[in-house]
């Protein structure tokens, strides 16, 4: 059978990624419009000019608004594109040195991980059903496994595994498919605590199948196919995208 990609086209298109100035939704988001969408971004700095490439940040063609999304508020008060076919929720912190064992560090973790995700997808909710779109949500392979010094970062992503399969479930009779991808390590400035010590690198290397840390365009070419026509019968799922750490 003659496919000739355009079921991975998406031209006419609207995407929001949340959190798609940085990282995997930067990545997420220069691969859809390279794909021909349009595509709007939130972030927490007061413009794109505030994102520095030397941190694997690219802005160029992609529409920007300041959302910080801890607040309710924000979410609330944020401007929306006029049509919306794609929402990627790519937010996410972790706080290091043993912080998340602290109540308060703990509920901020959680808060922006878990709670905005849900804030942002019913904002979204009556665009994406009047587009019979889809709903992509980044969690991590920490939802998978305990973590020593991140208690609120996996239970956070564990609880945006378990929204991912509920939205889904609940969203489906609204021709709205939900799933979401699980990043293992991948290159970015949230993972420069491993990736920049040679020995730290090495030791996780060796428990990576493929052989090597992931790209943010290795997450991208997967939500692109979670986006498009070819996975219109998978709902509800998280596929890890982790060069097979987790298998």
């Amino acid at each position: 059978m003659h496919h000739d990609n355009n079921e991975l086209r998406f031209d006419g298109r609207t995407v929001l990624v949340v959190g798609g100035s940085s990282g995997i939704g930067n990545g997420i988001a220069q691969a859809f419009r390279a794909r021909g969408a349009t595509v709007h971004v939130w972030g927490t700095r007061a413009s794109a000019a505030d994102y520095l490439a030397s941190d694997g940040s690219d802005l160029e063609g992609l529409h920007y608004q300041q959302v910080d999304v801890s607040s309710a508020d924000a979410v609330a008060a944020a401007r929306l594109p006029q049509a919306l076919d794609v929402l990627v929720q790519a937010q996410g912190i972790v706080e290091y040195r043993r912080a998340e064992f602290q109540p308060a560090t703990f509920r901020r973790v959680v808060d922006l991980n878990l709670n905005s995700v849900l804030q942002c997808a019913e904002r979204c909710h009556p665009l994406l059903k009047a587009a019979g779109g889809s709903m992509i949500i980044v969690s991590s392979v920490s939802a998978y496994k305990g973590a020593i010094g991140n208690p609120a970062y996996a239970a956070s992503k564990a609880g945006a595994v378990s929204l991912t399969r509920s939205l889904g479930a609940a969203w489906s009779s609204d021709g709205i498919r939900v799933n979401g991808i699980a990043p293992g390590l991948v290159d970015t400035k949230l993972t420069r605590v491993t990736t920049g010590h040679p020995e730290r690198l090495a030791a996780t290397l060796q428990r990576i199948p493929a052989g090597r840390i992931g790209q943010p365009a290795d997450m991208a070419n997967v939500a692109l196919f979670l986006a498009s026509p070819l996975a219109s019968y998978v709902v509800g799922h998280t596929i890890p995208v982790d060069g097979g750490l987790t298998a």
